[in-house]
């Protein structure tokens, strides 16, 4: 199981450490880093800082909105980088939500997600296979485009740059069994938000070949007290749960639910929609929070570390807040 460092995407400005950390991470043997985005900073732009200050360490994108790009641009963008890293990009693409698509995007989110993302997807691939002009009879992404407020004279094209690698590695964020089904068949690996070492049997995963990455973020502290290193992690689910998504439509209270915590997601939703934000946090039972986590001492990390091994996950992206977490966990997976 390879071990890679996710630094997720800014908050109120980027953190002055992150550099350090991912120099460390190289060190320490760590196989990637991953950047993401949400409605501020973007995944790219940071990867590429930290791949002029590397030299061996892969960069991966967990995730870019396939809503913020067209799958054209988004290929631009990872042919770039991987040219300018020495072959090293890994791209994980995700739809994000409703609220997000629509209200920071302005876009509509597809009625038909599956679709869309293996639309994305196939002229991502035809992009950085360089095999012929880009063509695509799609419903969300077309190529040329044909719809009847166009100019009719759009013209198939391919990329004027030779991509480095036509089989750079494409990642999907998936939560629901059906896209988690698509994405095992359309790209080289899995991006899951929750996982749990103890409940395989939820994300329904057929067959896998033996390439195919299946690559958890899990947050990770080497401390004493269990109770204090979680609460970041139940920071997080309470506003992903509660606030990443419609009370109607979240797909991330969802998986909780399927997860067999149906009631407390519906009671973080509600609490965090009514604005009681520390009560929603305080909502998410601390045994969800430490079964998608590796938080507390050495020994109990070392002891739960190997449940994590057992099972599918080929690399395990660690959101780690110290340098002496990062040497831990490179020491114990050795």
């Amino acid at each position: 199981m390879r071990l890679g460092l996710a630094l997720g995407y800014w908050g109120r400005g980027p953190d002055p450490n992150a550099l350090a950390l991912v120099q460390e991470a190289e060190r320490l043997g760590y196989d990637s880093v991953w950047t993401s985005e949400a409605w501020g900073s973007d995944a790219f732009t940071p990867l590429t800082w930290y791949a002029a200050h590397t030299s061996r360490i892969r960069l991966g994108t967990a995730i870019v909105q396939m809503a913020a790009r067209t799958p054209t641009a988004t290929a631009m963008h990872a042919l770039t980088l991987d040219h300018l890293s020495g072959g090293r990009m890994l791209l994980g693409l995700g739809l994000s939500g409703p609220q997000v698509v629509e209200g920071w995007y302005g876009r509509p989110f597809p009625r038909s997600p599956l679709t869309a993302t293996r639309e994305y997807v196939d002229v991502v691939r035809q992009v950085l296979r360089r095999q012929a002009p880009v063509e695509l009879d799609g419903r969300f992404h077309p190529h040329p485009y044909r719809g009847e407020d166009g100019t009719g004279i759009g013209k198939p094209l391919k990329p004027i740059t030779h991509p480095l690698r036509a089989d750079l590695p494409v990642l999907l964020g998936a939560e629901g069994p059906k896209n988690i089904a698509q994405t095992t068949r359309i790209a080289d690996g899995w991006l899951p938000l929750y996982w749990s070492p103890m409940r395989p049997d939820v994300y329904q995963l057929p067959e896998l070949t033996p390439d195919f990455m299946v690559a958890p973020m899990v947050r990770a502290h080497v401390c004493e007290d269990i109770a204090e290193g979680l609460l970041p992690v139940k920071a997080m689910l309470g506003f992903y749960i509660g606030g990443m998504g419609h009370a109607a439509k979240n797909f991330h209270a969802d998986l909780m639910a399927r997860m067999g915590y149906e009631e407390e997601a519906r009671r973080i939703q509600d609490l965090f929609l009514a604005g009681r934000k520390e009560e929603a946090v305080l909502a998410v039972p601390d045994a969800f929070a430490d079964e998608i986590s590796l938080v507390g001492p050495r020994g109990r990390i070392a002891e739960r570390l190997e449940l994590w091994r057992k099972g599918p996950v080929t690399d395990l992206l660690v959101t780690a807040p110290d340098p002496v977490t990062l040497r831990v966990l490179a020491e114990l997976n050795r």
